[in-house]
């Protein structure tokens, strides 16, 4: 029994998810010696958020480097490691400090598998806390995932739970593409539980996570927990709502997506960027095309406003909220 206990101990892990992501790098960190964290007081002080806390005393400054306050400078550094075969992990401290590295990240990361007709590989992974919920100012709070979904040879991912943050953060690490991972800093806090030893779903592969027959609400990140909130409320008067985390912006999993909306014949899409060209669109494009016949209602978005990100005290009223997801559940049943 004490020994069942301990390799439950082992492998079961009730972590919050900036945890879960620490752990996952702990992990790669101790089984491939190329692997390297980078970025802004990643370090010694473990990041803004912590979640590289103690992975520098551990494996030392070679492994765990902090960078000068240059994004452009570190993404072009972890594109000439990955060329010298290591697999360099960027962290960028905020969402809308990326743009000093746009022009890396579409210009070269995105591009040079393409450009050497497949012979040059780059498994670089950049993390970007992103979205609001926490009280911060514009540049802190943001949600650019579309920008970077717009462009071919990248991938991006986000986690909505501790599982998915551990091993999504390990397959990215392992993948042979440039992954742009994104994590829901309003969500670092919330703790679920993690199996070390269990075997993950594909990366990019989208999960029902409660299911439904009137309607599906397909969320990815930090919108996920409240579709699964706006699913209780709507339970509580009788209406069944299926909830889809799709995990991956790019590439999306339509397949499972047209499978839900086949059953329910109803789609919301929730987000927190704006809605205007956001990914939402695409989703709802592709489904139209997809699910013509079978769906009874247009496909609905819910996202942020077309505007730049308030102040923190007028946040709630930009970010979509439980009213805003229900109202669109309504508006499509009402069809």
């Amino acid at each position: 029994m004490a020994a069942q206990t301990a390799a439950q101990t082992t492998t079961f892990k009730n972590l919050p998810l900036a945890k879960a992501i620490n752990e996952s790098l702990r992990a790669a960190l101790e089984s491939d010696p190329k692997v390297l964290i980078m970025g802004e007081d990643v370090g010694k002080l473990g990041g803004v958020f912590r979640v590289t806390d103690g992975l520098q005393k551990d494996f030392g400054e070679r492994r765990v480097v902090d960078t000068p306050l240059a994004e452009s400078g570190i993404v072009g550094t972890a594109i000439g490691l990955a060329l010298r075969g290591y697999r360099p992990v960027v962290e960028i401290q905020f969402d809308g400090f990326v743009f000093p590295a746009y022009d890396q990240i579409v210009t070269q990361l995105a591009k040079m598998h393409a450009r050497s007709l497949g012979k040059v590989k780059l498994p670089v992974v950049i993390r970007i806390p992103y979205g609001g919920g926490i009280g911060a100012v514009e540049h802190h709070s943001e949600s650019p995932e579309a920008l970077f979904a717009h462009v071919p040879g990248l991938k991006i991912v986000s986690p909505s739970n501790s599982s998915d943050a551990y091993w999504m953060m390990r397959q990215a690490i392992q993948s042979d593409d440039p992954v742009i991972f994104f994590e829901p800093k309003r969500r670092y806090w919330d703790k679920g539980e993690v199996n070390t030893e269990s075997i993950p779903d594909p990366l990019h592969k989208a999960r029902v996570v409660r299911e439904g027959t009137d309607l599906t609400l397909a969320a990815y990140g930090p919108m996920v927990k409240l579709c699964q909130e706006a699913a209780d409320a709507a339970a509580e008067e009788g209406r069944s709502l299926e909830v889809l985390d799709l995990r991956s912006v790019s590439p999306l999993d339509f397949d499972a997506i047209q499978t839900s909306v086949e059953r329910t014949r109803r789609l919301v899409v929730v987000h927190e960027a704006p809605v205007f060209f956001g990914s939402g669109g695409e989703i709802a494009a592709r489904i139209t095309e997809r699910c013509f016949y079978h769906l009874e209602a247009p496909v609905l978005r819910v996202g942020g406003y077309h505007a730049p990100y308030p102040p923190a005290r007028l946040e709630e009223e930009y970010l979509p909220g439980l009213d805003r997801v229900l109202d669109a559940v309504d508006r499509a049943l009402a069809y």
